[in-house]
Protein backbone atom coordinates (compact mmCIF):
# COMPACT_ATOMS: atom_id res chain seq x y z
CA UNK A 1 0.00 0.00 0.00
CA UNK A 2 1.19 3.30 -0.77
CA UNK A 3 2.14 6.20 1.87
CA UNK A 4 0.36 9.21 2.37
CA UNK A 5 2.47 12.47 2.14
CA UNK A 6 4.95 9.63 4.05
CA UNK A 7 2.72 8.43 6.36
CA UNK A 8 2.05 4.53 6.69
CA UNK A 9 0.10 2.97 9.46
CA UNK A 10 0.78 -0.20 10.61
CA UNK A 11 -1.78 -2.60 12.70
CA UNK A 12 -2.03 -6.15 14.27
CA UNK A 13 -3.40 -7.49 17.39
CA UNK A 14 -0.54 -7.38 19.22
CA UNK A 15 2.25 -5.02 19.37
CA UNK A 16 5.62 -5.76 21.68
CA UNK A 17 7.29 -2.40 21.61
CA UNK A 18 10.39 -3.89 22.32
CA UNK A 19 9.86 -3.85 25.91
CA UNK A 20 6.23 -4.39 26.90
CA UNK A 21 3.27 -5.64 25.16
CA UNK A 22 1.34 -2.45 24.26
CA UNK A 23 -2.82 -2.48 25.29
CA UNK A 24 -5.29 -2.85 22.86
CA UNK A 25 -4.51 -2.76 18.85
CA UNK A 26 -2.66 0.63 18.81
CA UNK A 27 -1.24 1.53 14.97
CA UNK A 28 2.40 2.01 14.30
CA UNK A 29 2.30 5.32 12.06
CA UNK A 30 5.53 5.67 9.92
CA UNK A 31 6.86 8.70 8.36
CA UNK A 32 10.17 9.44 5.99
CA UNK A 33 11.81 6.39 7.73
CA UNK A 34 10.75 6.84 11.29
CA UNK A 35 7.89 5.81 13.64
CA UNK A 36 5.61 9.01 13.93
CA UNK A 37 3.49 7.82 16.75
CA UNK A 38 1.61 5.36 18.09
CA UNK A 39 -2.02 6.03 18.02
CA UNK A 40 -4.32 4.20 20.41
CA UNK A 41 -7.78 5.21 18.52
CA UNK A 42 -7.99 6.01 14.99
CA UNK A 43 -5.80 7.78 12.63
CA UNK A 44 -6.07 10.33 10.28
CA UNK A 45 -8.66 8.80 7.34
CA UNK A 46 -6.24 9.63 4.64
CA UNK A 47 -3.63 7.72 6.65
CA UNK A 48 -3.47 4.66 5.02
CA UNK A 49 -2.95 1.54 7.40
CA UNK A 50 -1.83 -1.90 6.89
CA UNK A 51 -3.80 -4.51 9.05
CA UNK A 52 -1.63 -8.00 9.72
CA UNK A 53 -4.74 -8.98 11.82
CA UNK A 54 -3.76 -12.05 14.09
CA UNK A 55 -0.26 -10.81 14.06
CA UNK A 56 2.28 -9.60 16.04
CA UNK A 57 4.33 -6.06 15.19
CA UNK A 58 7.64 -6.03 16.79
CA UNK A 59 10.97 -3.73 15.98
CA UNK A 60 13.07 -5.09 13.79
CA UNK A 61 15.92 -8.03 15.39
CA UNK A 62 19.18 -6.54 16.09
CA UNK A 63 22.15 -9.53 15.38
CA UNK A 64 24.73 -8.16 17.97
CA UNK A 65 27.19 -10.66 16.44
CA UNK A 66 28.09 -11.88 12.64
CA UNK A 67 30.80 -12.55 10.04
CA UNK A 68 29.34 -11.26 7.09
CA UNK A 69 32.57 -12.63 5.15
CA UNK A 70 32.32 -16.26 6.27
CA UNK A 71 30.35 -18.62 3.74
CA UNK A 72 29.19 -20.79 6.48
CA UNK A 73 29.17 -23.61 4.13
CA UNK A 74 32.66 -23.35 3.47
CA UNK A 75 36.68 -23.70 5.11
CA UNK A 76 36.20 -19.61 6.34
CA UNK A 77 40.35 -19.45 6.59
CA UNK A 78 40.68 -20.50 3.25
CA UNK A 79 38.49 -18.26 1.93
CA UNK A 80 39.76 -15.19 4.13
CA UNK A 81 42.76 -16.29 2.74
CA UNK A 82 42.34 -16.56 -1.34
CA UNK A 83 39.10 -15.30 -2.38
CA UNK A 84 39.21 -11.85 -3.83
CA UNK A 85 37.71 -8.13 -2.66
CA UNK A 86 34.41 -8.45 -5.16
CA UNK A 87 33.72 -11.97 -3.93
CA UNK A 88 33.87 -11.32 -0.82
CA UNK A 89 32.08 -7.94 -1.13
CA UNK A 90 29.11 -10.00 -3.14
CA UNK A 91 29.00 -12.48 -0.25
CA UNK A 92 28.89 -9.44 2.50
CA UNK A 93 25.35 -8.01 0.43
CA UNK A 94 23.83 -11.36 -0.33
CA UNK A 95 24.48 -12.50 3.46
CA UNK A 96 23.32 -9.07 4.90
CA UNK A 97 20.40 -8.92 2.34
CA UNK A 98 19.21 -13.13 3.62
CA UNK A 99 19.35 -11.73 7.55
CA UNK A 100 17.07 -8.55 6.50
CA UNK A 101 14.53 -10.81 5.44
CA UNK A 102 14.50 -13.03 8.49
CA UNK A 103 13.63 -10.07 10.40
CA UNK A 104 17.20 -8.83 10.91
CA UNK A 105 16.93 -5.28 10.41
CA UNK A 106 20.40 -3.91 12.07
CA UNK A 107 23.42 -6.09 12.48
CA UNK A 108 26.65 -5.76 13.92
CA UNK A 109 29.69 -7.71 11.83
CA UNK A 110 32.66 -8.25 14.01
CA UNK A 111 34.91 -9.55 11.97
CA UNK A 112 35.75 -8.97 8.46
CA UNK A 113 38.90 -8.90 6.41
CA UNK A 114 40.01 -5.70 4.96
CA UNK A 115 37.20 -3.42 5.98
CA UNK A 116 34.96 -4.88 3.17
CA UNK A 117 31.62 -4.63 5.39
CA UNK A 118 32.14 -0.51 5.90
CA UNK A 119 32.65 -0.18 2.03
CA UNK A 120 28.93 -1.98 1.89
CA UNK A 121 27.78 0.09 5.22
CA UNK A 122 28.66 3.03 3.51
CA UNK A 123 26.50 2.28 0.49
CA UNK A 124 23.58 2.75 2.69
CA UNK A 125 21.55 0.12 0.28
CA UNK A 126 17.95 -0.03 1.27
CA UNK A 127 17.51 -3.51 0.39
CA UNK A 128 20.14 -4.01 3.43
CA UNK A 129 19.78 -3.87 7.43
CA UNK A 130 21.93 -1.39 8.99
CA UNK A 131 25.62 -2.62 9.46
CA UNK A 132 27.61 -1.79 12.67
CA UNK A 133 31.21 -2.46 11.94
CA UNK A 134 34.63 -3.94 13.63
CA UNK A 135 37.27 -4.29 10.68
CA UNK A 136 39.42 -7.21 11.31
CA UNK A 137 39.77 -8.09 14.93
CA UNK A 138 43.00 -7.69 17.44
CA UNK A 139 44.70 -11.48 17.96
CA UNK A 140 48.09 -12.37 18.31
CA UNK A 141 50.56 -13.42 15.41
CA UNK A 142 48.44 -17.15 14.26
CA UNK A 143 45.68 -16.07 16.88
CA UNK A 144 42.23 -16.81 16.81
CA UNK A 145 40.64 -15.25 13.18
CA UNK A 146 44.33 -14.26 12.33
CA UNK A 147 43.43 -15.14 8.10
CA UNK A 148 40.94 -11.79 8.70
CA UNK A 149 44.24 -9.73 9.10
CA UNK A 150 44.18 -8.13 12.42
CA UNK A 151 47.55 -9.63 13.80
CA UNK A 152 48.42 -7.33 16.70
CA UNK A 153 51.08 -7.92 19.23
CA UNK A 154 50.82 -6.29 22.67
CA UNK A 155 52.84 -3.12 22.68
CA UNK A 156 52.81 -0.30 19.80
CA UNK A 157 51.50 -2.47 17.44
CA UNK A 158 48.27 -2.79 19.57
CA UNK A 159 47.40 0.64 20.04
CA UNK A 160 48.66 1.82 16.50
CA UNK A 161 45.89 -1.02 15.27
CA UNK A 162 43.18 0.32 17.30
CA UNK A 163 44.48 3.70 16.07
CA UNK A 164 44.19 2.19 12.62
CA UNK A 165 40.53 1.55 12.96
CA UNK A 166 39.77 5.02 14.33
CA UNK A 167 40.88 6.38 11.13
CA UNK A 168 38.65 3.61 9.07
CA UNK A 169 35.46 4.66 10.95
CA UNK A 170 34.77 1.17 12.71
CA UNK A 171 31.99 2.03 14.37
CA UNK A 172 33.49 -0.82 17.32
CA UNK A 173 36.75 -2.53 18.29
CA UNK A 174 36.88 -6.15 18.46
CA UNK A 175 39.63 -7.87 20.52
CA UNK A 176 40.25 -11.60 20.97
CA UNK A 177 40.77 -12.26 24.51
CA UNK A 178 41.14 -15.57 24.10
CA UNK A 179 42.24 -18.12 21.73
CA UNK A 180 38.22 -20.03 19.68
CA UNK A 181 36.88 -23.14 18.27
CA UNK A 182 37.47 -22.26 14.45
CA UNK A 183 41.02 -21.47 14.83
CA UNK A 184 43.80 -24.27 15.55
CA UNK A 185 46.72 -22.75 18.16
CA UNK A 186 45.31 -21.03 20.70
CA UNK A 187 42.32 -23.11 22.79
CA UNK A 188 39.69 -21.47 23.55
CA UNK A 189 40.55 -21.07 27.20
CA UNK A 190 43.93 -19.81 26.22
CA UNK A 191 44.15 -16.74 27.29
CA UNK A 192 45.88 -14.13 24.35
CA UNK A 193 45.94 -11.18 25.94
CA UNK A 194 47.25 -9.89 29.20
CA UNK A 195 44.54 -7.46 31.15
CA UNK A 196 47.07 -4.63 30.53
CA UNK A 197 47.22 -5.38 27.04
CA UNK A 198 43.67 -5.06 26.99
CA UNK A 199 43.21 -1.54 28.88
CA UNK A 200 45.66 -0.31 26.32
CA UNK A 201 42.97 -1.38 23.75
CA UNK A 202 40.03 0.15 25.53
CA UNK A 203 41.96 3.25 26.84
CA UNK A 204 42.74 3.98 23.31
CA UNK A 205 39.86 3.09 21.95
CA UNK A 206 37.77 5.23 24.15
CA UNK A 207 39.78 8.49 23.45
CA UNK A 208 38.34 8.10 19.90
CA UNK A 209 34.78 7.47 21.21
CA UNK A 210 34.72 4.10 20.26
CA UNK A 211 33.57 1.17 22.30
CA UNK A 212 35.01 -2.48 22.71
CA UNK A 213 33.99 -5.80 22.50
CA UNK A 214 36.22 -8.73 23.56
CA UNK A 215 35.61 -12.20 22.45
CA UNK A 216 36.54 -14.22 25.69
CA UNK A 217 35.64 -17.83 26.32
CA UNK A 218 37.50 -18.78 29.05
CA UNK A 219 37.69 -17.57 32.63
CA UNK A 220 40.62 -16.05 32.77
CA UNK A 221 39.89 -13.98 29.49
CA UNK A 222 36.83 -13.03 30.86
CA UNK A 223 38.13 -11.65 33.69
CA UNK A 224 40.92 -10.09 31.94
CA UNK A 225 38.56 -8.14 29.71
CA UNK A 226 36.46 -7.06 32.96
CA UNK A 227 39.17 -5.74 34.92
CA UNK A 228 40.75 -3.81 30.97
CA UNK A 229 36.98 -2.25 31.32
CA UNK A 230 35.42 -3.53 27.71
CA UNK A 231 31.78 -2.27 26.82
CA UNK A 232 31.33 -6.22 25.88
CA UNK A 233 32.35 -9.29 26.12
CA UNK A 234 31.72 -12.28 23.24
CA UNK A 235 30.81 -15.92 24.18
CA UNK A 236 31.53 -15.74 28.02
CA UNK A 237 31.24 -19.71 27.96
CA UNK A 238 33.60 -20.99 30.36
CA UNK A 239 34.99 -23.19 28.44
CA UNK A 240 38.33 -24.71 30.52
CA UNK A 241 40.74 -27.34 29.08
CA UNK A 242 38.44 -30.40 30.17
CA UNK A 243 34.84 -29.11 29.49
CA UNK A 244 33.14 -25.71 30.80
CA UNK A 245 34.83 -24.58 34.29
CA UNK A 246 32.53 -21.76 35.71
CA UNK A 247 33.49 -19.47 38.40
CA UNK A 248 30.74 -18.20 39.61
CA UNK A 249 33.00 -15.05 41.03
CA UNK A 250 33.65 -14.25 37.24
CA UNK A 251 29.46 -14.61 36.85
CA UNK A 252 29.04 -12.28 39.83
CA UNK A 253 31.71 -9.66 38.32
CA UNK A 254 30.07 -9.69 34.78
CA UNK A 255 26.55 -8.98 36.75
CA UNK A 256 27.66 -6.24 38.60
CA UNK A 257 29.98 -4.64 36.02
CA UNK A 258 26.72 -4.59 33.55
CA UNK A 259 28.99 -5.02 30.93
CA UNK A 260 26.57 -6.93 27.51
CA UNK A 261 27.33 -10.21 27.09
CA UNK A 262 26.75 -11.35 23.88
CA UNK A 263 25.28 -15.05 23.85
CA UNK A 264 26.04 -16.40 19.98
CA UNK A 265 23.04 -19.29 20.68
CA UNK A 266 21.80 -18.75 17.42
CA UNK A 267 21.45 -21.55 15.08
CA UNK A 268 19.38 -24.14 13.16
CA UNK A 269 17.31 -26.90 15.14
CA UNK A 270 18.90 -29.93 14.80
CA UNK A 271 17.35 -33.36 15.16
CA UNK A 272 19.55 -34.69 17.98
CA UNK A 273 19.57 -33.84 21.34
CA UNK A 274 22.54 -31.06 22.54
CA UNK A 275 25.89 -32.44 23.62
CA UNK A 276 26.92 -32.69 26.83
CA UNK A 277 29.25 -30.05 26.14
CA UNK A 278 26.28 -27.26 24.77
CA UNK A 279 24.49 -28.40 27.72
CA UNK A 280 27.00 -27.77 29.72
CA UNK A 281 27.50 -23.88 28.40
CA UNK A 282 23.88 -23.58 28.44
CA UNK A 283 23.79 -23.99 32.28
CA UNK A 284 26.59 -21.52 32.20
CA UNK A 285 23.98 -19.03 30.65
CA UNK A 286 21.11 -19.99 32.67
CA UNK A 287 23.47 -18.95 36.08
CA UNK A 288 24.22 -15.82 34.28
CA UNK A 289 21.09 -15.43 34.05
CA UNK A 290 20.26 -15.98 37.87
CA UNK A 291 22.69 -13.74 38.26
CA UNK A 292 21.26 -10.57 36.27
CA UNK A 293 24.12 -11.11 33.71
CA UNK A 294 22.54 -8.77 30.31
CA UNK A 295 22.62 -11.53 27.95
CA UNK A 296 22.46 -10.56 24.01
CA UNK A 297 21.00 -12.95 21.94
CA UNK A 298 22.65 -13.23 18.63
CA UNK A 299 23.96 -15.29 15.82
CA UNK A 300 27.78 -15.59 15.06
CA UNK A 301 26.36 -16.32 11.85
CA UNK A 302 29.15 -17.30 9.21
CA UNK A 303 31.18 -19.46 11.48
CA UNK A 304 29.83 -23.10 10.68
CA UNK A 305 26.94 -25.28 8.36
CA UNK A 306 24.35 -24.82 11.71
CA UNK A 307 24.92 -20.97 11.37
CA UNK A 308 23.38 -19.10 8.46
CA UNK A 309 22.46 -15.73 8.30
CA UNK A 310 18.61 -16.34 8.96
CA UNK A 311 19.38 -18.13 12.07
CA UNK A 312 18.77 -15.08 14.68
CA UNK A 313 14.79 -16.54 15.04
CA UNK A 314 16.34 -19.66 16.00
CA UNK A 315 18.34 -18.57 18.79
CA UNK A 316 15.69 -16.51 20.47
CA UNK A 317 13.74 -19.48 20.88
CA UNK A 318 16.68 -21.22 22.69
CA UNK A 319 17.21 -18.25 25.15
CA UNK A 320 13.48 -19.72 25.94
CA UNK A 321 13.81 -23.20 26.00
CA UNK A 322 17.63 -24.06 26.87
CA UNK A 323 19.01 -21.07 28.89
CA UNK A 324 15.42 -20.11 30.83
CA UNK A 325 14.33 -17.06 29.74
CA UNK A 326 10.70 -16.14 29.69
CA UNK A 327 9.18 -14.94 25.96
CA UNK A 328 9.58 -11.19 26.82
CA UNK A 329 12.97 -11.43 27.87
CA UNK A 330 13.66 -13.56 25.10
CA UNK A 331 12.35 -10.70 22.33
CA UNK A 332 14.14 -8.24 24.82
CA UNK A 333 17.10 -9.71 24.17
CA UNK A 334 17.19 -9.26 20.61
CA UNK A 335 15.79 -6.51 20.40
CA UNK A 336 15.88 -3.12 22.63
CA UNK A 337 19.13 -4.74 24.82
CA UNK A 338 20.93 -6.38 21.72
CA UNK A 339 20.55 -2.64 20.04
CA UNK A 340 21.68 -0.76 23.29
CA UNK A 341 24.36 -3.30 23.27
CA UNK A 342 25.77 -2.05 20.03
CA UNK A 343 25.26 1.64 20.81
CA UNK A 344 22.13 2.13 19.15
CA UNK A 345 19.51 2.36 22.10
CA UNK A 346 18.49 5.53 21.09
CA UNK A 347 16.66 4.80 17.63
CA UNK A 348 16.95 1.17 17.42
CA UNK A 349 15.11 -1.65 19.07
CA UNK A 350 11.81 -0.12 20.23
CA UNK A 351 9.04 1.03 18.73
CA UNK A 352 8.42 4.84 19.85
CA UNK A 353 8.16 8.03 18.38
CA UNK A 354 11.39 9.31 16.99
CA UNK A 355 13.12 5.76 16.38
CA UNK A 356 13.91 4.48 13.06
CA UNK A 357 10.89 2.44 11.53
CA UNK A 358 12.66 -0.80 11.28
CA UNK A 359 9.38 -3.09 11.78
CA UNK A 360 8.83 -6.86 11.44
CA UNK A 361 5.74 -8.52 11.52
CA UNK A 362 5.20 -12.35 12.06
CA UNK A 363 2.17 -14.55 12.65
CA UNK A 364 0.40 -15.35 15.81
CA UNK A 365 1.23 -13.66 19.32
CA UNK A 366 5.33 -13.85 19.60
CA UNK A 367 5.25 -11.77 23.08
CA UNK A 368 3.02 -15.18 24.35
CA UNK A 369 5.44 -17.70 22.38
CA UNK A 370 8.83 -16.72 19.90
CA UNK A 371 8.86 -19.35 18.06
CA UNK A 372 6.64 -17.42 16.21
CA UNK A 373 9.42 -15.40 15.29
CA UNK A 374 10.09 -17.91 12.50
CA UNK A 375 7.39 -17.43 10.53
CA UNK A 376 8.10 -13.13 9.27
CA UNK A 377 4.76 -12.02 7.42
CA UNK A 378 7.17 -8.49 6.51
CA UNK A 379 9.86 -7.07 6.93
CA UNK A 380 9.75 -2.82 7.13
CA UNK A 381 13.36 -1.59 6.89
CA UNK A 382 13.42 2.38 7.36
CA UNK A 383 9.86 2.89 6.32
CA UNK A 384 9.96 0.65 3.29
CA UNK A 385 8.53 -2.67 2.84
CA UNK A 386 10.95 -4.93 1.95
CA UNK A 387 9.40 -8.33 1.98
Amino acid sequence: MDSHNGYLGLRADRVFDGERVLPGRPVVVLRNGRIDSIHDGPVAAEIPVTDYGAATLLPGLVDAHAHLVFDPCGDVADQCLTDSDETMLTRIRDHARMALRSGVTTLRDLGDRGYLTLRVRDEHAPDLPELVCAGPPLTRERGHCWFLGGESEPGPALTAAVDERAARGVDVIKVMATGGVITPGWAPHESQYTADDLRAVVDRAHSHGIPVTAHAHGADGIAAALDAGVDGVEHASFLGAGGVVVRDEVIDRLAESRVFVGVASARLPMDKPLSPLFQAVAAAFARQRQAGVRLVCSSDAGVDPQKPFNCLPHGIVDFRDVIGMDDRMSLVAATSLAAESCGLGHRKGRLASGYDADVLVVTGDAAADVSALRSPLAVYRAGSLVT
